[in-house]
């Protein structure tokens, strides 16, 4: 049985998250790799006012996560768990991100919850996922 192998973190932000809260942002089981929530921070932990622009950082920050543990990015990914503090507003600005980082052809599973609160304050999105990579070596 493969034994998971753990990534803390990414960037100076998710490593300061990483040691906080004891938690590692990715995971990779052989050719699996699960990245915990992430949300639309910047590397100094700021979170845009835009809700758009905050979309598209959750999802620079997803694809840094998945890079770290060895995978292509978004291409990789098969499921998608969306949680927002605003979800009629997360409907309009999500197919721009997902043809931005996914391309038009990509298509995978997706839940969309709307939530009453996120672990930072002022946060509107997180996004986690599930992917699968085409060998189980991974970045050590």
């Amino acid at each position: 049985m493969t034994k998971p192998r753990y990534f803390p973190h990414y960037s100076s932000f998710s490593e300061q998250l990483s040691n906080q809260s004891r938690y590692s942002q990715t995971v990779r089981i052989g050719n699996r790799i699960e990245c915990s929530g992430q949300g639309g921070w910047d590397d100094s932990g700021a979170i845009p006012t835009s809700l758009a622009a905050e979309f598209d950082q959750a999802f620079a920050n997803v694809d840094a996560c998945l890079r770290s543990a060895g995978a292509k990015g978004w291409s990789d990914v098969y499921r998608i768990n969306l949680y927002t503090t605003h979800l009629s507003e997360a409907v309009e600005v999500w197919e721009p991100c997902v043809l931005k980082w996914l391309g038009p052809e990509h298509r995978p599973l997706l839940t969309a919850v709307g939530v009453a609160a996120l672990a930072l304050p002022g946060m509107r999105v997180e996004i986690e996922v599930v992917a699968l990579t085409e060998d189980d070596q991974g970045r050590e």
